[in-house]
């Protein structure tokens, strides 16, 4: 049971540690390891916290009733942290995840269509079709000391967006296409730590890799766009035409204009594989690191599908799949860091009151991993997200946010990740090499791991 009894109404602002030099002192902390800070002040104020940072007053909020009170009941009273969605801006522009009030409800009624459960499911098929290409290669290639899990999850998950958004593509170098995502994604973490940043025009390094980047993604956004409006509009399945036929159930009249589907069609490039990839990188260490689980895992894949591919209807018969792949996601939530959100009038957390113009900040990465909630919270226990276990109490697993602005693509990625992880399974045994070390994570916009995940895949010969 996860509920506090709220006491009378407390005044002043919640408790937190010291700010010395108007919060010098938390900013030399936060920037090297943003989420040890995080999970220092939670030991300290399980439940609440409040930090300055020089004219910033941020409170972390990490009781889950209160996490609820605030993104799922009070979401009219925030927007999103302006210098967060600067930064962002310039590799999203003015797309769903950036905008905020009426631009950004019409972008999510236009688009909430295209990811309904229903539409997703017809994407299984391409998700499947690359992932056997992908597994197929690497049977080919024989026998090898240890594969990178990190590269292979994300040129697999990035032939599946390409395929998802566009039908098809040409893309036969997927490397400077990550290469890319990973420039911008360690660049915007980056950028949140300072005043301000230089405009792309300037001439130093740092800004010349995102100019770079920023090319490469866009030449490939546009090439496709051109590349489609060449031909008539039709009721195609993927992604791209969906964006083009999309209109406002309000205004019919209305669709994307040409900057808007351009942005959209960046974020779904940029967010629809990096998330996968990352949740399924940790998750195929996790799974070598347990082989218990992973032999139970195999059998159940092996009962389910009888050396057929997975579709979404047999997905829904792997229970201990869909719990390893949640429970991954718990531990190592590719979004650790929710967008920090400001005020616009008082927003209730419990028995506190966060006036206007305040921080409100929020972390899964440490919210999951609470002992309250949690029993062993570090230990990875797929049993926990059984049909049966002691119910988890809400707002303690949110990988994918909450609220009006939870991730639009949830569907589309636990489909991918489960079709992923059953083929993965079927054709290979994963082994953690000996002696090797876990790796740390590293916070970009995604939570990576700092070293290469490689495993030892020892083909089997599944019924």
């Amino acid at each position: 049971m996860n509920t506090l009894t709220t006491p009378q109404r407390l005044s002043g602002l919640p408790p937190g540690p010291p700010a010395r030099l108007w919060g010098l002192n938390h900013l030399q902390t936060m920037k090297p390891d943003y989420l040890g800070f995080v999970a220092g002040l939670q030991r300290t104020h399980p439940d609440i916290a409040h930090v300055r940072v020089f004219t910033e007053r941020i409170t972390h909020v990490f009781h889950p009733d209160w996490v609820r009170e605030v993104l799922v009941d009070q979401a009219d009273a925030l927007i999103r942290w302006e210098r967060a969605t600067e930064v962002f801006s310039i590799s999203m522009g003015q797309s769903v995840l950036i905008t905020e009030g009426a631009q950004w409800q019409r972008q999510r009624r236009m688009l909430q269509p295209g990811f309904a459960p229903k539409r997703v499911a017809g994407y299984a098929e391409l998700m499947v079709a690359a992932t056997e290409q992908a597994l197929t290669a690497l049977i080919a290639q024989g026998p090898s000391p240890s594969v990178n899990m990190d590269e292979l999850m994300t040129d697999m998950t990035l032939d599946v967006i390409l395929k998802a958004l566009f039908g098809t593509h040409q893309v036969t170098n997927p490397r400077p296409v990550s290469e890319a995502i990973q420039t911008l994604s360690h660049s915007g973490i980056s950028e949140l730590f300072k005043p301000f940043s230089w405009p792309l025009w300037m001439p130093l390094p740092a800004v010349r890799k995102v100019r770079h980047a920023l090319r490469t993604l866009n030449q490939i956004i546009q090439q496709h766009i051109q590349s489609q409006q060449s031909t008539a509009l039709d009721d195609g399945q993927d992604l791209l035409t969906m964006l083009r036929l999309a209109r406002d159930p309000e205004h019919p009249q209305l669709g994307l204009s040409p900057q808007e589907l351009h942005d959209q069609t960046m974020v779904m490039f940029q967010a629809g594989h990096e998330t996968s990839a990352t949740a399924m990188t940790w998750w195929s260490g996790l799974i070598a690191q347990h082989p218990v689980v992973a032999e139970r895992l195999q059998a159940e894949v092996d009962t389910v599908l009888q050396g057929q591919a997975p579709t979404p209807s047999t997905l829904q018969q792997m229970p201990w799949l869909q719990a390893s792949l949640k429970e991954a996601m718990r531990l190592y939530p590719p979004a650790a860091v929710l967008m920090t959100q400001r005020t616009l009038s008082d927003v209730t957390v419990g028995p506190w009151t966060v006036p206007p113009g305040h921080l409100i900040a929020f972390t899964p990465y440490v919210i999951q991993r609470d002992a309250r909630w949690f029993e062993s919270p570090h230990d990875f226990k797929p049993e926990r997200f059984l049909p049966g276990a002691p119910e988890i109490p809400r707002g303690t697993w949110m990988p994918f946010g909450t609220g009006p602005r939870v991730c639009i693509g949830q569907h589309f990625a636990m489909m991918e990740m489960g079709l992923i992880g059953a083929m993965l399974l079927q054709r290979f045994t994963l082994h953690w090499p000996e002696g090797a070390a876990w790796p740390e994570g590293d916070l970009a916009v995604t939570l990576r791991p700092a070293t290469p995940i490689r495993l030892q895949l020892q083909p089997r010969n599944p019924l």
